[in-house]
């Protein structure tokens, strides 16, 4: 109507005039910001589907186990991740005492096979706990393995390699550490054909499964690929060792678990079971 004054009345908690207050109320740019931190936290909290990406990383972290074992046997007398052999060169050293020294150093298959099994068990019972399959803990873990392996060449670097005493101890100790955590990952997977580690058991399997010239059997092809993989980094491992030294060849297969840790980040996710029952 003509001559009605028109008021607009603002709300005291009104954001837009100046000297308001805090309304309680995010702005845009917060909730855009709490939203990008959100899907990050979702995605390192997803559980890691074991795909065919998920395999190749597993291989690759074989190829780092043959390349650790044909340097630890030649250096130490003993292994890193291949327990039956400490286990056997354990039994001979109770029973025939004067192989230490001359065919192996009981500190070091002590060392080996104590710290495999105790980085398994920390590892594997942690891995109930926080879940096994938990991107956040697989990127860790990893993570520690690399920063293990990188450790042990660092030493030899720095003080060369010696066949026993301390730093041959503290050698075999960070490496054994690292395998005995890494092999829990193929259970965790539910990849156990690729144990990244023992071929034994893969070649066994391998020779009697019923369906071993089928086309399609897909734990087959894992065996053979572990199988594969486990050659092709002892070979790889024995040409370093031969050309650059151990040391060398400790840092590549360092760097190979940094990029299978790097990898777990794209891993594909577990899908979320969606809960359809009425409430």
């Amino acid at each position: 109507m003509a001559g009605t004054e028109v008021k607009i009345v603002t709300s005291p908690l009104d954001t837009s005039r100046e000297g308001s207050i805090y309304t309680g109320q995010q702005t845009p740019q917060t909730s855009e910001k709490s939203e990008s931190e959100n899907g990050y936290i979702d995605h390192f909290t997803q559980d890691v589907r074991t795909s065919l990406f998920v395999e190749i990383q597993l291989l690759l972290i074989t190829i780092c186990t043959g390349i650790q074992d044909a340097t630890t046997f030649p250096d130490y007398h003993c292994f890193a991740s291949n327990q039956t052999g400490n286990t056997i060169f354990l039994c001979l050293a109770l029973v025939i005492p004067k192989f230490n020294g001359d065919m192996f150093y009981n500190a070091n298959i002590g060392t080996g096979l104590g710290v495999f099994l105790f980085a398994g068990w920390l590892t594997g019972q942690l891995s109930h706990v926080v879940g096994p399959r938990k991107r956040w803990w697989l990127i860790l873990c990893n993570l520690v393995q690399t920063c293990l392996v990188f450790g042990a060449a660092a030493v030899q670097y720095r003080y060369g390699v010696r066949d026993h005493g301390p730093i041959a101890v503290g050698v075999v100790a960070l490496l054994a550490f690292a395998a005995g955590s890494q092999v829990v990952q193929s259970r965790s997977l539910a990849a156990t054909e690729i144990s990244t580690a023992m071929a034994t058991a893969a070649w066994v399997d391998l020779m009697i499964d019923r369906k071993l010239f089928v086309v399609d059997n897909h734990p087959r092809t894992r065996r053979v690929l572990f199988l594969i993989a486990l050659v092709v980094g002892g070979l790889l491992g024995a040409l370093i060792y031969r050309t650059s030294g151990s040391a060398t060849a400790l840092a590549v297969s360092g760097g190979g678990k940094g990029l299978a840790t790097l990898l777990y980040a794209f891993a594909g996710a577990e899908k979320k079971k969606v809960n359809t029952s009425m409430v």
